[in-house]
């Protein structure tokens, strides 16, 4: 099932957001922040302050909680996210954006607003039964989110990164095998 623009954004940014407290660490600068805020085209009040970006930094394991959570977890999450921000949805229209709905003030705080958009996205995913376009990366050494909004449901990697090292890995385990059989007196496939 494929979701509202906004929704992808706002799924996509949580991610983004929840990644970049692994290792490496991509969120430390206000530089970052206003990047990011740009990036996925918030708008209301933007603070570009250090007090900010601490404040960003410290949601992120909750959006990683929510993001890999299973849909049940997931429900109990959002609806605590939702309650805590006095959430109250309404439709809005505004830049290039047509109606869709924010469920906080403009002039709310950055991490809340997050927050909010995420969990009103997650609100989508939930209904559609949709958690498994969700998970952590193939990887055996990232815990990175994957967000797969592929038709084929076929993206297994968090980055680009992690999907060349495992192509990497693979093509050197083949080469190694064919190695290892001609040495053994082997035929070569």
């Amino acid at each position: 099932m494929p979701f509202t623009h906004d929704t992808e954004v706002s799924l996509q940014a949580a991610v983004i957001l929840a990644n970049s407290g692994l290792d490496p660490d991509t969120l430390t600068r206000v530089a970052d922040l206003d990047a990011f805020y740009a990036e996925f085209e918030y708008t209301g009040r933007h603070d570009r302050d250090r007090a900010e970006l601490d404040a960003v930094r410290a949601i992120r394991p909750a959006l990683y909680e929510l993001l890999t959570a299973d849909r049940d977890q997931a429900v109990g999450i959002v609806n605590e996210m939702l309650a805590e921000a006095a959430a109250v949805p309404r439709l809005v229209r505004h830049d290039v954006w047509d109606w869709h709905v924010h469920a906080v003030a403009p002039e709310s705080d950055l991490p809340t607003r997050i927050l909010v958009e995420t969990a009103m996205a997650m609100i989508d995913v939930i209904r559609a039964d949709e958690m498994s376009r969700l998970g952590v990366c193939a990887d055996e050494s990232c815990d990175g989110v994957v967000l797969d909004l592929s038709r084929n449901r076929s993206k297994r990697f968090c980055s680009t990164t992690c999907g060349n090292r495992n192509a990497v890995a693979a093509y050197r385990a083949r080469q190694a095998e064919v190695t290892a059989g001609r040495g053994s007196g082997a035929a070569p496939r």
